[in-house]
């Protein structure tokens, strides 16, 4: 796994009147979902090209795993990194097999050697490998084709991966297919990966990291909750939806309403939930037991406390009408963008 790390990066594209990038520093956590998310026009793609070099900064740096891009040879950096974009650009002259081997054939791979790797990659994206190898792109549905570029992407086993609106030209039952794909493939493989989207549920729904750009500059950096929880400005409040109660019940842990647990929760008689469930979950649980109360359970099996309508209901009043994570502290100043702790979801 790597860690990617923008350094004070700006891009200045020669006559503009402004910064496409301006001072943007953050990392990239190893094995991490990075979702670069902002409306159009506000540097969020500029930022993944310049990754793989495909536009250099004007002044800054990007290290991957503590070397600056610039100081590697441009094809060599490209070879080790995964670039899956909205158009997919599969060839279409070649068989879905051709088109997935095509970087271990550039780095001196033969077919013998890759077919087997073909088939595991087309298996990992849902794709059975007999009856898809020797197809052609037209041949393929489009979120087929995005399922071949994804395999296409991971072929050489790269570190990090970088996406750019991927799902973007796909209707909605296949984006939402395919997002549940990444986030499947992504508990095996663990790349860290770079997502660049403009849709927040996508951003809500993929991101370990989400990173809020406008007008060039990073406007916060943190973990879904992080932003829903404490919105740096009213941009970010109004892009998340920070207010919508619904979209903090659908993204907040149980944790954000927990209170400590009675003896009957403590000593196992209450049904037990995992601590990231989110809150949806708990209310629809809640409501289908007839239970008055949840324990809720760590990862090492200990107990947190327990959740009611009652702690959500106090919640709710103690937040003016929104949730705070109880692993954000409410009462400090947040950081500055560029230097937040993540917080882990």
């Amino acid at each position: 796994m790597a860690k990617i790390a923008f350094r004070d990066v700006t891009k200045t594209y020669e006559g503009a009147k402004a910064a496409a990038v301006d001072h943007v520093s953050f990392t990239v956590r190893e094995g991490a979902i990075c979702m670069l998310l902002g409306t159009s026009g506000s540097g969020k793609t500029t930022l993944l090209r310049m990754v793989n070099r495909l536009i250099d900064p004007t002044s800054g740096e990007i290290q991957i795993n503590g070397i600056a891009t610039t100081a590697q040879n441009p094809i060599e950096l490209r070879r080790g990194i995964g670039y899956v974009i909205q158009q997919v650009g599969l060839f279409p002259h070649l068989s879905i097999e051709d088109n997935v081997r095509v970087v271990p054939s550039i780095l001196g791979k033969s077919a013998s050697e890759t077919r087997e790797r073909v088939d595991e990659l087309l298996r990992l994206v849902g794709l059975d490998p007999a009856e898809y190898r020797k197809r052609y792109p037209r041949q393929l549905s489009g979120g087929q084709q995005q399922r071949v570029g994804l395999a296409r992407a991971l072929a050489a086993d790269p570190e990090v991966l970088l996406m750019d609106e991927p799902f973007g030209a796909l209707d909605a039952i296949t984006r939402e297919r395919m997002q549940d794909e990444l986030l499947r493939i992504q508990q095996g493989v663990r790349k860290t990966i770079l997502f660049v989207t403009h849709d927040v549920e996508e951003a809500l729904k993929l991101g370990d990291q989400i990173v809020v750009m406008s007008d060039g500059k990073l406007i916060q950096e943190g973990t879904p909750v992080e932003l829903l929880a404490r919105p740096a400005d009213d941009f970010v409040r109004k892009l998340l939806g920070a207010d919508n109660i619904l979209r903090q019940f659908e993204y907040l842990p149980v944790t954000a309403a927990l209170e400590p647990a009675t003896h009957n929760g403590a000593d196992g008689a209450g049904e037990r939930i995992a601590a990231d469930t989110s809150l949806l979950q708990a209310m629809l649980r809640l409501m289908q037991s007839d239970a008055t109360a949840l324990t809720i359970e760590n990862g090492d099996k200990t107990i947190a406390g327990q959740v009611s309508l009652a702690s959500i209901s106090r919640g709710l009043r103690a937040g003016g009408g929104h949730l705070v994570d109880a692993g954000v502290t409410p009462d400090v100043e947040p950081e500055s963008a560029g230097d937040a702790a993540p917080v882990s979801r």
